[in-house]
């Protein structure tokens, strides 16, 4: 791999030093049936196909699934090439159906897409899963276009096995911006507080993100792998619908955001990649998140209004929050 030479304030992570010893001691591969118990906490570098009939059965509580979406994209050297949308769909559900006997009765399922995927995603999803929510969020990231609306969103499917199922709405309130402050007849604030950056009040969360930075090269969180989810917007999923101690699975694992993202959470964790350079990435990152617990935008349980001066506030105040054991 060539190696990148980078702006000295540049904080993408750089795994040019990492070799093939370093992902050896950090992954694992199946070959064999495997328990529960082996694989709590592991990255598997291997072909999902490859190690799907090894892994368990109705063991996760929460999977995060992120696939390649039916777009021309290079992912490690390789080519993922947009096909049509019946040969899509064969091709999620060649694997999605193989993945419904890992998840527990009370499992909950969020896929990732973009809006040309959108539907193919649900029709698949929906053979197997009862489907709650579509929730769109807004990637403010790329490029314009001079004949067309430039595309600044995605979904993500939010699915359960059944009828029961775990799901916390106070974990995922929004600290807004107080537009209008209201006060009541004795003149104290209306459902707002008054805080050293500003007027906020604490709203419940609805199916429309626009409070999601996409990782970029000034945040210690980013990669150079060319799809990377923000941990904030995979801290929503799963402090949403799972607990402490839970499983947390991806599939598609990429640079190990829903891993790292469970680690720092206090959750179980189970990844599979195919890609060498992205386990490394993905290693690298675990082992950082054993010291730095910060998730940007999330701070003290509560998630942050985009670019709001309390959440730039967070964001740097590193060495405090490593004192005080905190995440931001």
């Amino acid at each position: 791999m060539t190696e990148k030479v980078r702006a000295p304030r540049n904080q993408t992570l750089d795994i040019s030093g990492l070799d093939s010893e370093f992902l050896r001691r950090n992954s694992i591969t199946l070959s064999c049936p495997t328990s529960p118990d082996v694989l709590r906490n592991k990255i598997i570098n291997q072909d999902l196909f490859d190690c799907l009939d090894n892994l368990p059965d109705a063991f996760v509580d929460l999977m995060i699934i992120d696939p390649p979406y039916n777009l021309d994209k290079v992912y490690a050297g390789k080519k993922f090439s947009q096909t049509d949308d019946e040969t899509y769909k064969e091709w999620v559900d060649s694997w999605l159906s193989r993945l419904i006997r890992l998840l527990k009765p009370d499992a909950t399922v969020y896929i990732c897409c973009d809006w040309q995927s959108s539907n193919v995603i649900h029709s698949v999803a929906s053979k197997y899963l009862k489907i709650r929510s579509r929730i769109t969020w807004e990637r403010e990231k790329g490029r314009g276009s001079k004949d067309n609306w430039k595309n600044c969103s995605e979904d993500i499917w939010y699915c359960t096995v059944g009828k029961k199922y775990f799901f916390d709405v106070e974990a995922v309130k929004l600290m807004k911006r107080v537009i209008a402050p209201y006060r009541d007849g004795d003149g104290k604030p209306k459902d707002w507080s008054e805080k050293a950056e500003g007027k906020y009040r604490l709203t419940h969360p609805s199916n429309l993100w626009t409070d999601i930075s996409i990782p970029f090269w000034s945040m210690p969180e980013n990669t150079d792998h060319p799809t990377q989810k923000p941990e904030k917007l995979i801290a929503k999923l799963i402090v949403s619908s799972s607990k402490k101690g839970d499983m947390i699975f991806d599939p598609f694992m990429g640079s190990g955001t829903s891993c790292v993202t469970a680690k720092k959470l206090g959750r179980n964790y189970l990844g599979i990649e195919i890609s060498e350079e992205y386990c490394k990435m993905a290693a690298a990152r675990l082992i950082r998140a054993e010291d730095d617990k910060r998730i940007q935008g999330y701070s003290d349980g509560v998630f942050w209004e985009r670019n709001s001066g309390a959440e730039q506030k967070n964001l740097n105040s590193k060495d405090k929050t490593e004192k005080r054991g905190g995440v931001v």
